[in-house]
């Protein structure tokens, strides 16, 4: 059965003008909206609830809430293990009722394998080119800050090469392409001071505080008349950014991520170029 057929055609259609507008709210300000996200899940599960009572096929709706907490699992899994923020988190739990696109399970869950790798794959190629777009506008700043994390981790190069040396003379004489293969070890160094270099010199920028947002990550904590307001993975809740507002007038440093949220347009479009080529049937 194809799955991109009349009954599917409203989901996609949703899924892609959910993620655009998470894409662009995201780009803008940083954030998704709560409502917007939850809004997809009640859309999306309303046209599976109508579908299956004029259908007279209820495993329509029942696939889309399978989705939904599997996805909330998933979801949770992702923002607790500081992967995503809570807005990516929540589209991600969103998207959970979209993608059941099948009532055969097997190819549901292809769909939902080709979706986390093409997005978590697509999202890292992004995050790169990202980077190095923004450090072609800090180039200075990232030169000097790089440096700087080299000199604080120069201790990761050094266990790195000599762990390489060391695990690669015991095993030469088994396997050379073990040896061949562990030289990825000095990558990891490499890409730790780089990602720590562009965080620093590129994604810290003093805000207003009246340009703050609920979420928004400190970057170092603030002290408020005895009153101190901890920087965490959650950001900034409502609570403190009133109290910052009222008692704070100086700038804050705040922490920005990369706008994650063109990974999942990625990640469904990937999904949709595999139904189109029947490879999930």
């Amino acid at each position: 059965m194809n799955i991109i057929n009349n009954e599917n055609l409203f989901l996609i259609f949703l899924g892609i003008v959910w993620i655009i507008g998470a894409i662009l709210q995201d780009v803008r300000r940083r954030e998704v909206d709560n409502i917007w996200n939850f809004s997809l899940i009640a859309f999306a599960l309303a046209y599976r609830m109508f579908f299956s009572i004029f259908s007279n096929n209820y495993w329509f709706f029942l696939n889309g809430m399978i989705g939904f907490f599997l996805f909330l699992i998933l979801g949770n899994l992702f923002y607790y293990g500081r992967l995503f923020a809570g807005g990516d988190a929540k589209l991600v739990i969103a998207l959970g009722t979209i993608l059941p696109l099948s009532y055969d399970w097997f190819i549901n869950a292809k769909i939902f394998m080709i979706f986390i790798g093409s997005f978590l794959a697509g999202g890292s190629f992004y995050v790169l080119l990202y980077s190095f777009v923004l450090i072609l506008f800090n180039f200075d700043k990232f030169l000097k800050e790089y440096k700087k994390q080299f000199v604080k981790y120069k201790h990761y190069f050094i266990w790195s090469f000599l762990f390489v040396f060391l695990f690669g003379f015991l095993i030469y004489f088994f396997n050379k392409n073990i040896v061949l293969s562990s030289l990825i070890f000095f990558l990891f160094p490499t890409l730790f001071v780089f990602a720590r270099a562009v965080e620093e010199s590129c994604m810290v920028k003093k805000v207003s505080v009246n340009n703050l947002t609920v979420g928004d990550w400190l970057y170092e904590d603030l002290y408020l008349n005895g009153k101190t307001i901890r920087k965490n993975w959650e950001g900034i809740s409502l609570k403190d950014l009133k109290l910052i507002r009222k008692k704070y007038n100086r700038k804050v440093l705040v922490k920005y991520g990369v706008p994650f949220t063109p990974s999942f347009f990625i990640g469904f479009l990937t999904v949709l170029y595999f139904a189109n080529k029947a490879i999930l049937i």
